[in-house]
Order: structure tokens, then sequence, then C-alpha cells
């Protein structure tokens, strides 16, 4: 143990050691873009607490903590696998056009001067820190698919895994300099693929391979948490899809005026669609149907007008209302806070509308989409869709069958039923009976 302590003190001596050399560039700061993008970085990391009240709610009282805690922590693991290796490996150097190398491993020479490739107007590390903040909620977006069922340990190390070969190379493919989808010429202006779909898909993988509560008709404990979550998810959101033009910009404020329109679409449409099919309208339904729409339009808030936003919005409210209250019914899947229901599949409508709507006179630097003539485009999309499909499946479901090797994936029933606040966490939300009954429950058992 001594031994192991050692290493690691030595490993992160190395790092700090490393001299961090300042890029030469031929673009120059500018102070309103830099602090644009590092106000923008703050808004998409309090979206993922802001996930965490979302989440929070839904859950039953005695999975709240647990459920908070899955969210939490992530922005600790991501935040320093992302400074070790996780930004080399998603914008270093293209390897093969599917991965970064190693170059800038432990940030180093990742300075603050601009670069050229990634942050022409800001310093690299600004850069740096705004990605981040996009790696540390994908995850978090999965921790929906499996609530209420899965041992902290292996959620942990699961986290670590997925981020570093799940995400990484798919931020590459997308995102990085050289990779096989960007040169391709596939759109995403803030992570329809590389956030919602691969976080909805694999959250659908791993709820499945994880198996099912045993109790799947659990009602949400708490709306007024739920709401408050999507309050802060909606607003943050503006950050994750305005920042994503790392400049100020007539694009920035496109993207800012289109995730609002798209979110309050999507909002109307849900409760319109519940309203008809169940004769009353729910606020639960109405922010379910909001942060749907927030999911459609993010990879296409850079490139599609207002109207188009409605548009997408709308139908993002009407599809993800189906698959969540039919889909996962018909298919008898768990997907307890619908993870793949509302990212998965409002991802993947948005990055097909994105073939479809796009148009230069929004973006120059983008493309015409298939109502403006161009069919290259829709197919394209339709391309990174399936690739992103298929990568993020099979890799979740090896990453968990790894792990299942060493430890368990989920808890024991007699710890589901107890909650996991007691067994996972030795704490509760709420200083009531019923968990004071379980705490005294379970460790009188254990």
């Amino acid at each position: 143990m001594v031994k192991k302590i050692y290493l690691l003190f030595s490993l992160m001596f190395m790092f700090l050691i490393i001299p961090k050399l300042v890029f030469a560039s031929t673009g120059k700061i500018n102070t309103g873009d830099t602090a644009f993008v590092l106000f923008s970085a703050a808004l998409v990391m309090i979206m993922t607490p802001g996930l965490a009240f979302f989440y929070g709610g839904m859950v039953s009282s005695k999975n709240v903590i647990s459920t908070m805690m899955q969210s939490f922590i992530i922005i600790a693991i991501v935040s320093i696998q992302w400074i070790l290796f996780g930004f080399s490996l998603s914008f270093g150097s293209d390897v093969r056009h599917i991965i970064g190398n190693l170059q800038w491993l432990g940030l180093k020479n990742v300075g603050f001067e601009p670069y050229d490739a990634y942050s022409a107007t800001i310093p690299f590390m600004a850069f740096m820190i705004y990605q981040l903040m996009f790696a540390i909620i994908t995850p978090a977006l999965i921790t929906g698919a499996f609530a209420e069922r899965m041992r902290f340990g292996s959620f942990l190390l699961f986290t670590l895994l997925w981020t570093t070969l799940v995400y990484a190379p798919i931020a590459h493919w997308v995102w990085g300099n050289g990779g096989w989808l960007k040169n391709l010429g596939a759109l995403d202006f803030a992570g329809g693929t590389v956030v919602h779909i691969s976080s909805g898909i694999s959250g659908l993988i791993a709820a499945i391979l994880i198996g099912k509560r045993k109790n799947v008709n659990i009602i949400p404990h708490n709306i007024p948490m739920v709401i408050m979550g999507t309050a802060i998810l909606w607003f943050g959101w503006f950050g994750f899809n305005a920042g994503s033009a790392l400049a100020v910009n007539g694009i920035a404020v496109n993207a800012f005026v289109v995730t609002n329109t798209a979110a309050a679409a999507a909002a109307l449409g849900w409760v319109i669609v519940e309203w008809k099919v169940n004769g009353k309208p729910t606020l639960f339904g109405a922010a379910s149907g909001a942060v749907a729409g927030l999911v459609a339009i993010t990879p296409a808030a850079g490139y599609v007008t207002v109207v188009s936003a409605i548009i997408i919005g709308v139908i993002a409210g009407i599809l993800c209302y189906f698959s969540v209250n039919y889909l996962k019914h018909k298919f008898k899947y768990d997907d307890s806070l619908d993870a793949f229901g509302i990212h998965g599949i409002g991802g993947t409508w948005g990055a097909i509308a994105t073939g479809i709507f796009a148009t230069k006179v929004v973006n120059p630097a983008g493309a015409n989409g298939l109502i403006y003539g161009n069919v290259h485009q829709f197919i394209i999309q339709i391309i990174s869709v399936i690739a992103v499909y298929a990568f993020a499946s099979i890799m979740t479901y090896a990453i968990l069958k790894f792990i299942s090797l060493f430890m368990d994936l989920r808890v024991s029933e007699e710890e589901e039923e107890s909650g996991l606040d007691i067994s996972q966490h030795g704490e509760g939300a709420y200083n009531n009976i019923e968990l004071k009954y379980n705490y005294f429950s379970y460790y009188d058992n254990n």
C-alpha cells in the first residue's frame, strides 16, 4: 500500500513539474470571447447539479441521496480524468481519425494563448475547461437509466472507463481535428451525437444488462425538485449551446434564441399530446418536454433558423412523449428516469433534423440540409447517428461485462428494499419514519 501511494504521488509530481509551454499562434486573444466562454463553462457546470435535482426528484424518497451523489461525484472523477489524459485523447493530434494522442498528458503545453485549430480568439486553457463541462455531464445523463439499483463502487469504475473509452473517441470523431466524422462533414454544434445519443444508448444498454428494479412503478417523490432541476438545466443550456460558438457573434445569438424556442415548443408539444391522451396536462410532462426540446436543438443550434427550431421542438416533445410512455413498456426495459427516452430519442431526432433544416444563411461554415436541396448532408447525419449508436452500445456492453467479472453491478435485493441512500451511503435525504425504519432494519440485519 505504501509503495502504491508513493508511486501515485510520484506520478502527480511529474505532472506538476512538466513545463507548461505557451503555444505560438497567429491569433490574438479577444477578451470578450474569453469572458463569454468562461461564463458559458460555468453555466454548463451548473447543469450537472441541476441534473442531480432533476433526477433526484424523480426517484423514491429512499434513493434521493444515491441518485444525486452519482451526478455530484462525476464532477470530481471526470475533472481529474480530463486533466490527466481525457482532454488529450479527445482533442490531441489525430491517430488514424479515431482518437487523439497523449501530447497534452497532464495538460502539458496547454497554455494561455490561442490554439488555432480549436480556440482562435480565446486561451487554449479556456477551451479545455469549457469542453470539460461537456465531458462531465455526459456520463451523468446515463445514471438516469440505472437509478435505484447500481452499486456505487461499480458505478465509479464504469464512469471512469466509459468516459475514457466511449466519450473520448466519439468526441474526437466529431469535434477533434482529423476525426473521421468531422472529416466526413457531420454537423453537431453542441453535442447531439457526442453527448445525448452516446449517453442515451449507453443508458439503455446499462438498464437492460443490470436488470429491472423490483418495483418499476415508482412515482416521482418530489415534483418541485424536478422543476427546480429543469429550470437550472434550461438556464445552463444557454451556455451549452450558445457557448459552443466560442465567440460573441451572431451564431452564438442564434444558438441562444433557438435553444429557448425549441424548449418552449417541445414543452407545448408534450403537454398537448399528454392532455389529449390522458385527459390532463401535468407539470412533470411540461418539464420533460422542455428537456426533450433542449436535447433536440443541441446539435442544430448553430445551423438552423428560429422557425425550424419550433418544428424541431414540437416534434421532439411528441416523439419523446411516446418513447417514454409507450416504447419502454412495449419492449419491457427499465430505463428508470428515461435517459434513453429523452436523450437517446431526442438526440437522434436532433441529429437527423440538423441534416434536414441546416442552412448556410445561419452559419456559412456549416452546410445546407435536405429542405435546401442537400441530400448528402442528410445522409451524413444518418451515418453519424448509426456510428455512435453502434460504438457506444458495443463499448458500454463490454465495459459492464468486464466490471461484472470483478464486482457485482447491482445491489442485493435487501439493499434495494432498504434504499440505496442507506445501504450505499449511510444517510437519508429526509428525516422521516420510513427512512428511520429502513436505516435500523438494514443495520440490524447487517
